[in-house]
């Protein structure tokens, strides 16, 4: 099965592209996404979190919202800030963050591939998280988030983007965060042809970030051809937009944890029942973060500790799945349940997740602020770990993994119906 293709991208025009270029609508408060786009009609927040522009006491999720994001989608379109290429193209998006630099394609992916494990999920999806992207698709009849998507790095494609990369950039921007991103357009027959060819290669897709948006797109599609039994097949509905990058590329960050409480047991005494399973020691703040895999932290008491596993603990870890060998795995197993009483972290309000991009100060701002007891830092989950869960078909812990810098919203959507 072809897994990708190109496709008429609708896209801004050149001078407006930085600004409407917004970070992905679930990243943001509705509050904070009100205020990124304050005095910038043309933030693509009023089309991918169109609650900013109505009465506040109005439910993100009532229809008249999914409307107004219609509604503003059709305002972009009709004054020229959004336009739709005219020829089927494959799309290079360039992300500079610091040192690190990642470079993909944007194309869409067929629903098909994705229902048949062809594209591959390692996350479990929340229902009404699915509904609301539904909703919102179906309202504007076009995707208009991608799904974060990698694939094992493969020299074909690195030399085909490097040719592309020296031709005339369409955009060229550093956001507000201090992310750089360029975008080239792929449009001549021929170089598009040479990338199908490439990508026809590819045995699957892994999904990095976007598992509810891909489930979205499955969804509707459902939904469309049965209220448009008509329209022809394949229909713009049976694919879903992605950007692609070598698995190579991609940067993980850590996924850090923070808790309520120490289930009803004094400091000293969870320390102790920490050292059965780990070597405990105190750490300085600067040099707390956890350093290679097994390795974790602790912040308790306004002070840092060094937890490594015990070789009974980590022996433990024989014949179980790629999922179960994970950190946070580990550290559920060692820690959450049986000490902390937390069997379930998606669900249990005593535990909260803070992305990595924060940083430890985060962790102990939170902890210091009185409303959490304490903190728990991990080493990044690995890209070659997640696509052995992905490839065994299993799933990872919550929050396992945290991925920057984002895909920017609004440089190119797929128009669905």
């Amino acid at each position: 099965m072809q897994l990708v293709r190109p496709f008429r991208g609708l896209r801004p025009a050149r001078e407006f592209a930085s600004r409407v270029a917004a970070p992905p609508y679930d990243v943001l408060s509705r509050g904070e996404a009100l205020a990124m786009a304050s005095g910038n009609p043309h933030s693509f927040l009023h089309i991918n979190k169109p609650e900013i522009d109505v009465d506040p006491a109005l439910d993100s999720h009532d229809p008249a919202v999914y409307a107004k994001g219609r509604e503003n989608l059709d305002r972009f379109i009709e004054s020229g800030v959004l336009a739709r290429d005219d020829s089927d193209s494959y799309y290079v998006y360039r992300q500079i963050m610091g040192d690190h630099i990642q470079t993909g394609i944007a194309a869409v992916a067929p629903v098909a591939a994705y229902e048949q494990g062809l594209v591959k999920k390692h996350e479990l999806t929340r229902p009404p998280k699915v509904r609301d992207r539904v909703d919102h698709m179906d309202a504007l009849g076009a995707q208009v988030g991608p799904v974060f998507a990698t694939y094992r790095a493969r020299e074909s494609l690195n030399a085909l983007i490097a040719r592309v990369t020296e031709t005339k950039v369409e955009y060229d921007f550093t956001a507000a965060d201090g992310i750089r991103h360029t975008f080239w357009v792929v449009a001549d027959p021929e170089r598009v042809a040479e990338f199908q060819r490439a990508l026809d290669e590819l045995p699957a897709l892994y999904v990095a970030d976007g598992h509810h948006r891909s489930e979205a797109a499955a969804k509707l599609r459902g939904s469309l051809r049965s209220r448009f039994p008509g329209a022809p097949s394949p229909a713009p509905w049976d694919w879903f937009l992605v950007v692609l990058f070598p698995h190579d590329q991609i940067q993980i960050l850590d996924y850090n944890r923070v808790v309520r409480d120490l289930n009803g047991l004094p400091a000293v005494d969870f320390l102790k029942a920490l050292e059965r399973e780990f070597c405990v020691g105190e750490v300085e703040a600067a040099a707390a973060k956890p350093a290679a895999p097994r390795d974790f932290a602790l912040y308790l008491d306004g002070a840092w500790r060094r937890l490594r596993p015990r070789p009974a603990a980590l022996e433990s870890l024989a014949g179980k799945s790629a999922s179960d060998r994970l950190d946070v795995a580990l550290l559920q197993d060692l820690v959450f349940a049986p000490l902390l009483g937390i069997e379930d972290q998606r669900t249990d309000e005593r535990v909260d997740f803070v992305g990595g991009i924060r940083g430890l100060a985060e962790l102990e701002r939170r902890v210091d602020g009185g409303d959490w007891r304490a903190a728990f830092a991990f080493y990044p989950t690995s890209m070659d770990d997640l696509m052995a869960v992905a490839d065994s078909g299993g799933v990872m812990p919550p929050k396992s993994t945290w991925f920057e810098p984002k895909l920017r919203s609004g440089l190119v959507s797929h128009v669905i119906r």
